[in-house]
């Protein structure tokens, strides 16, 4: 039985990681470091504070801090929620069929709480989960599974009735280590990656779902 469904949010409910790479390229060029689209998706599902010192370890700067890095990233990707955010296809009628099979839902981001509301607001969401959970609140992120067991306990449904929602391979591991089963949405240049074959179903975009995929995931 599933009784509650979590959202993952960047790249799975919003179009956010376009503008995360160019938070990220314009942030990290004003330390020396010069990326482009494909080395951003080398984080892609990471929290914020995780790229820093991801990118700190690659080529270590001089000039800022690795806090005021990731509050020139923060203050770039509210600005372009506020004005860019768009749903993924699908993304919000998915939302809407789950509500419909009366389940709870659930949101369990890596991003903080700005982000989230930032995010949500875009998309006109504010109200819509039953709880909210920034994996930056908690000691470890995805791929660690802390963020889904807390936004299962929080939604008061045992791990193994809930169904993640994910893009990313780290939000994967996350969710099947807490035991939940999944539904994966890889990006275009991943589809086909065996490491999603974990998922229970895989599909390239939310507007796939449907009361077949429903059933598949019921049996």
């Amino acid at each position: 039985m599933i009784r509650a469904a979590i959202f993952d949010m960047d790249g799975l409910l919003v179009d956010s990681e376009p503008l995360w790479t160019r938070a990220e390229i314009a942030a990290f060029k004003t330390v020396g470091i010069l990326l482009d689209e494909e080395k951003c998706a080398q984080t892609v599902g990471q929290g914020l504070e995780e790229v820093v010192r991801f990118r700190y370890r690659q080529q270590p700067w001089e000039g800022k801090s690795l806090e005021e890095v990731g509050l020139l990233i923060h203050r770039h990707m509210l600005e372009l929620l506020g004005s860019e955010a768009r749903p993924m296809p699908g993304a919000l009628e998915a939302v809407e069929f789950f509500r419909g099979k009366g389940l709870k839902l659930g949101l369990a981001t890596s991003s903080d709480r700005g982000l989230i509301d930032a995010a949500l607001g875009a998309l006109d969401l504010e109200t819509t989960f039953d709880h909210l959970q920034s994996g930056s609140e908690l000691e470890h992120g995805k791929p660690h599974p802390t963020v889904y067991l807390v936004t299962a306990d929080k939604l008061g449904v045992p791990p193994a009735e809930c169904l993640a929602l994910e893009d990313s391979i780290p939000g994967l591991i996350a969710a099947k280590a807490a035991r939940m089963k999944a539904i994966a949405v890889p990006e275009p240049r991943l589809y086909g990656d065996p490491r999603f074959s974990v998922a229970d179903v895989t599909l390239r975009t939310l507007e796939e779902l449907d009361d077949q995929v429903w059933r598949r995931l019921c049996t």
